[in-house]
């Protein structure tokens, strides 16, 4: 029976797990966006982002907790300068986990887990502004035209009509 167990152990055991989520941890801060399989994601998911709540505070105490985790000194650098300035006004959900496909070898359910705030993809609102520009340059292009057109045509019958 499973009672009791709320998290996946990822057919291993306790130390070799731990070890694994904290190097896979290091290497999405590292890397910004990692590929694994869809276990491995949601349980990295669940790893990660309580070290990110807790960089939001950078204090001693903080680095340390944190430091316990990863084991990586580098990597806690970055999450405490680098991550924790992009998301200091999320109020949670720093990871997406986008599903990929099947591993060829072993058709295993492949996954990107990545960082929300350094997807650059994302951002809806740079896109609406290119829309707003384009239809403004066209309906100026259409008002401009025929004004041009008039004058032209006018001048012509002018020197028609005086010859």
């Amino acid at each position: 029976m499973r009672h009791g167990k709320k998290f996946n152990h990822l057919s291993r055991q306790k130390g070799h797990r731990t070890a694994m989520l904290a190097n896979m941890a290091c290497s999405l801060i590292e890397h910004k966006r990692i590929n694994t399989t869809v276990a491995k994601a949601k349980a990295l998911k669940q790893f990660v982002e309580p070290l990110v709540t807790k960089s939001k505070e950078d204090t001693t105490h903080n680095r340390r907790i944190v430091f316990s985790y990863l084991r990586n000194k580098y990597a806690v650098t970055e999450l405490f300068r680098e991550v924790s300035a992009k998301v200091g006004d999320r109020p949670g959900g720093y990871t997406r986990i986008i599903k990929m496909g099947n591993r060829l070898g072993d058709n295993a359910d492949m996954a990107m887990i990545e960082l929300v705030d350094f997807n650059e993809l994302y951002k809806g609102g740079k896109k609406e502004e290119k829309k707003a520009t384009t239809r403004r340059s066209r309906a100026k292009k259409s008002d401009a035209k025929p004004a041009t057109e008039a004058p032209a045509a006018e001048t012509s019958e002018n020197t028609e009509a005086t010859e």
